[in-house]
């Protein structure tokens, strides 16, 4: 028979620590009426376990599953969104909870964590008439579960939608220029336009990126074109700067040489003393070869 008692009494014991224990999960979380229906219901099993041992201990294990079924683990990174007969209750905060049984209670759990949404690839037309498929990531998450739960159906979806109209509709308003060009700007553009249609839905969107912009292959062509075009332009103005700067050169040179003609007639034997230097030319010397190069020497030397 001790065996017996035994058997009976280890329910009651388990169904006892597990009463406490919800006891004071409610009173931390400040529940007054999930308090008082265990309250209520420990205190009847612990009174049927004392004038009737073996009803109590199958009373307890009623009790035990009951109890059991009511406790939810809240995780770190997510939160527990509660309502109570239907009607919001308030958001649970991460640990064990317990709730109030027989469907008295539902916990909604919402991931607090950064999403990231792939938007699919949107065919955007330009402010300019020029056809564009780009492709974006949005990232977010949620900072007020309750707004989550009660203010749309499904925030995740909604967001990905709400981000490829906000897409095509931003970008429509601004050149092809401006979008290979000004891309960081749209970017915060389209974060700040996205942040104010979710911040009802409780949805903080923290950073939206273009990933890539496709462009027809006769716009790629066209584009090599210009390129192509402008570096030759540029090229021009180049060579043009430096004959313009050659012939101002050439000119001081000129007005130096005017002062003494003989430089001119010296630098004439120089450019013959270069020309010979490479042993593949032949010089053709002008006639009549001018011979008073040597007297025109001479006589400054004389001068001086």
């Amino acid at each position: 028979m001790d065996w017996m008692r035994a058997l009976i009494s280890v329910p009651i014991i388990v169904a006892a620590v597990m009463w406490i224990i919800t006891l004071v999960l409610a009173i931390k979380e400040k529940d007054s009426w999930v308090a008082g229906i265990y309250g209520a219901m420990g205190v009847l099993v612990f009174i049927l376990s004392i004038w009737l041992p073996t009803v109590g201990a199958v009373c307890s294990l009623i009790l035990i599953v009951i109890m059991a079924s009511s406790y939810r683990i809240i995780r770190e990174y997510t939160r527990g969104v509660a309502f109570r007969l239907g009607k919001l209750r308030g958001v649970l905060e991460p640990g064990l909870v317990v709730i109030a049984p027989f469907g008295i209670d539902e916990v909604r759990i919402v991931d607090i964590r950064t999403f990231t949404i792939d938007v699919p690839k949107q065919e955007v037309i330009t402010k300019d008439n020029v056809p564009v498929v780009v492709d974006a990531v949005v990232y977010f998450n949620v900072f007020d579960p309750q707004l989550a739960v009660t203010q749309v159906a499904d925030y995740v979806g909604t967001t990905s939608l709400l981000g490829q109209t906000t897409l095509r509709s931003i970008l429509g308003q601004h050149e092809l220029d401006e979008l290979l060009s000004k891309r960081s700007e749209l970017n915060e553009i389209l974060k700040t336009l996205l942040d104010e249609a979710t911040d009802r839905w409780g949805i903080r969107i923290s950073m939206v990126e273009m990933k890539s912009i496709e462009l027809p292959d006769s716009m790629k062509r066209a584009m090599a074109r210009q390129a192509e075009a402008e570096r030759d332009r540029r090229a021009q103005i180049i060579a043009a700067e430096g004959e313009l700067q050659a012939s101002e050169k050439l000119a001081q040179a000129a007005t130096v040489m005017a002062k003494a003609p003989v430089s001119v007639q010296l630098r004439f034997l120089h450019t013959l003393s270069e020309i010979a230097s490479e042993q593949n030319s032949t010089i053709v010397f002008p006639i009549p070869i001018p011979l008073d190069i040597l007297s025109m020497v001479g006589g400054l030397v004389k001068k001086e």
